[in-house]
């Protein structure tokens, strides 16, 4: 299992206009790719998110985000998405391989 993880900061006034831009890109990416994507926010900071998308292999991801890239529509989200994080606070971006799960539920 491939994992891409990002950090960011999201102005807390900006919210319903986050959440709409990750479901347009998902459906974006879902026309390419077979994901599952989970959002944190930070009970400390509450303008602090974690995203983290796992996808089946790094090969597959590899395969396809170009495809993804090439949809206009993902561009203009990415800015859209720019344009509601605080000034000063990068996006952070990791990429990390799944070696084990446990889980009691």
């Amino acid at each position: 299992m491939f994992v891409k993880v990002y950090q960011y900061h999201v102005h807390q006034d900006k919210l319903d206009e986050y959440i709409r831009i990750q479901e347009k890109a998902a459906n974006i990416y879902a026309k390419y790719l077979d994901f599952q994507t989970l959002y944190f926010n930070s009970t400390e900071d509450k303008t602090k998110w974690i995203e983290v998308s796992r996808y089946k292999s790094k090969e597959e991801y590899e395969r396809s985000i170009h495809l993804v890239n090439e949809e206009e529509d993902i561009h203009k989200l990415f800015h859209e998405f720019q344009s509601l994080l605080i000034e000063d606070n990068e996006i952070i971006e990791e990429d990390f391989v799944q070696k084990f799960e446990k889980s009691t539920f």
